[in-house]
């Protein structure tokens, strides 16, 4: 038994039992992938994956009980691997940012132009995706942190460190009728086409919430991952924006006038998300601290390097 196998049966169940999308996660062919799993499956004496002629479609018991234990071998391996980096290389080396785009476009670059004249030799990669996609990043350790308003405060995986509080705005052409009835009401908002966000970032379910909460049914005509693609649709007159305060800021050209909505929406939070328990570069902390001089380093580190003592340990030889 050995980590490639482990690596094979975690990239199985990530990439939906696809064996070719497995042997391109892992830089190998599939053929090699296809005989380390039945070299595995012959040294446990037992089938780890349900067949239908060549094609895996799932895992058999005994495949997912060996799942969880290869992803937890493969988490502290990876915790090993990242000793030298932690206790060698503090002001060099790559932090990698997993976030929506509305933190990437509108709240990171003060933090990243600060950062970047403290660490000048410390590459900064941004991985832009949706929550659920960056949960998945820290999860598997393909990002350092994890920024998003959504998701990342949920897995118990994750600790998760606030940022800042914001709400939502409203885009309208200027001219639009919607300026003459401030302060708007959802009763109102509810008889307009509406733009935003797609369900599952940004905020859209403080959204949904307001208007259900409400009994009132909004008239979404177009949901976008990209706030510049919502502001673009408001602009040719395809409905009312409902979009993050910060990705509102107009300048004096703008065809568009912003109109106030925190009234309408509970506010949302920003959270820093780290993985549970690993052990971070200094660089990394001292990211955190840019973003919220407010937050604790010694909490942070108390929480992030924590892991569930109730969890049982795996005594597990290769």
């Amino acid at each position: 038994m050995n980590f490639q196998q482990l690596k094979i049966v975690r990239e199985a169940a990530r990439c939906d039992f696809n064996l070719t999308e497995v042997a391109n996660a892992l830089f190998t062919s599939q053929s090699g992938v296809s005989r380390h799993i039945r070299d595995l499956e012959d040294e446990l004496g037992v089938e780890l994956f349900i067949r239908r002629g060549k094609r895996l479609l799932g895992m058999t018991e005994p495949g997912k009980a060996l799942l969880t234990i290869a992803e937890r071998i493969l988490d502290e391996a990876g915790k090993v691997r990242r000793l030298a980096d932690v206790f060698t290389n503090e002001s060099s080396g790559v932090l990698t940012i997993a976030t929506t785009h509305t933190q990437a476009r509108y709240s990171l670059p003060r933090v990243i132009k600060a950062f970047r004249a403290l660490y000048p030799n410390v590459r900064v990669e941004l991985n832009q995706g949706s929550p659920q996609e960056i949960v998945a990043m820290l999860s598997a350790g393909e990002a350092d942190i994890g920024i998003a308003s959504e998701q990342v405060v949920n897995s118990p995986a994750l600790a998760a460190f606030p940022w800042f509080s914001w709400h939502h705005a409203l885009l309208v052409p200027k001219g639009h009728e919607l300026e003459q009835q401030q302060p708007v009401s959802l009763a109102v908002l509810s008889r307009y086409p509406l733009v935003t966000y797609r369900q599952g970032i940004t905020g859209r379910s403080r959204v949904d919430r307001a208007f259900h909460s409400a009994s009132l049914k909004p008239d979404i005509v177009l949901s976008a991952q990209d706030s510049d693609v919502v502001k673009t649709y408001v602009e040719l007159g395809l409905g009312v924006g409902v979009l993050a305060d910060q990705a509102c800021q107009l300048d004096e050209h703008s065809t568009l006038t912003r109109l106030d909505a925190r009234h309408l929406f509970e506010s949302n939070t920003v959270w820093l998300g780290l993985k549970r328990g690993q052990l971070q570069r200094n660089f990394v902390w001292q990211f955190l601290e840019l973003c919220n001089a407010n937050l604790s380093l010694e909490e942070i580190k108390r929480q992030a390097l924590s892991i569930d003592v109730d969890e049982p340990a795996i005594d597990f030889q290769i």
